[in-house]
């Protein structure tokens, strides 16, 4: 998954993220680094606030763009 690169090149914190999502920054943390599953509700959430489909965060397709 790419969450955490996605959000390092963006220059935002977790906590940032975390207050986004509306969850605590550790839980993000634990979906970051695998120790827990991200439901598909926030997933798609992310998606949006990067611009991004849910297949390159998932890492699924190296192409950044949104499917239309």
């Amino acid at each position: 998954m790419r969450i955490k690169d996605i959000r390092e090149d963006s220059d935002i914190t977790q906590q940032q993220i975390a207050d986004f999502l509306h969850i605590k920054q550790n839980t993000y943390s634990q979906y970051e680094n695998g120790h827990r599953q991200i439901p598909l509700d926030l997933l798609i959430k992310l998606s949006y606030f990067y611009n991004t489909s849910v297949d390159y965060l998932l890492g699924l397709t190296d192409n950044k763009k949104r499917y239309d």
